[in-house]
């Protein structure tokens, strides 16, 4: 787990609300503080879809971060910046699957509950906290290590300036 303080906020959020940098990453929740407090949750409820949709589109148990990034842009667009904000991202199954197979990890897919990328804008500051969830007991920490990593070089690539 490594914290990073995002330096450029505004082309951060930009990535992230107007962009599409983060769009392939699944919301597990999504907090926003304007006039009011609004809280989402990323799970999708059960046959809101139909079963042809969720194929079609390829649905699965949370949304995907380009279908709800419209609706938490419009509760913090306009001119005051919102009190707060912090929105939890995870790395879908797929992905998992690739980044460990990339990287020659000890650890299987069905193994990793979850890889995060927890966004939390509060107080004028905008932090990324990466997370790795295994349902397994290890004291291994090549996974974190080599997420932790990732992070930090996806938003070199995306041109995101971070510090520790």
């Amino acid at each position: 787990m490594v914290a990073l303080k995002v330096e450029d906020m505004k082309q951060f959020t930009s990535g992230l609300f107007i962009g599409s940098m983060f769009d392939r990453f699944l919301v597990r929740e999504a907090d926003i503080v304007t006039f009011n407090a609004f809280h989402m949750d990323g799970r999708v409820r059960p046959g809101y879809y139909t079963e042809e949709e969720m194929e079609e589109r390829q649905i699965g148990e949370y949304s995907a971060w380009e279908t709800m990034k419209p609706v938490c842009f419009s509760l913090i667009k306009g001119k005051r910046l919102p009190g707060s904000f912090h929105i939890v991202l995870q790395l879908a199954k797929k992905q998992v699957e690739r980044f460990l197979a990339d990287r020659n990890l000890p650890v299987r897919e069905e193994q990793v509950s979850g890889m995060y990328l927890n966004i939390r804008y509060e107080n004028g500051e905008l932090y990324c906290v990466t997370g790795t969830s295994v349902n397994f007991f290890t004291l291994d920490k090549s996974l974190d290590e080599e997420w932790d990593e990732a992070v930090r070089q996806f938003f070199r690539k995306n041109g995101i300036p971070v510090s520790i």
